[in-house]
């Protein structure tokens, strides 16, 4: 049986997937494709609210600041 992912392992995943969601955000940016915009713009919300909750600290993580 697999063993489920410690608090750090699921923060650390979190944190890498909310880096992956700013960079494509910023391409998708400069592409102008205002609609992956804001699909991914809806991950980087929900990736955000859970760091948060988790209480890291986004100061020098969060590129977009929205």
């Amino acid at each position: 049986m697999p063993s489920m992912p410690s608090g750090l392992e699921i923060i650390q995943r979190a944190i890498e997937d909310f880096v992956k969601v700013q960079e494509n955000m910023m391409l998708a940016r400069e592409e102008n494709a205002s609609k992956t915009y804001a699909n991914l713009k809806k991950e980087y919300i929900s990736l955000k609210a859970l760091l948060m909750v988790a209480g890291v600290n986004l100061t020098e993580l969060d590129k977009i600041k929205e």
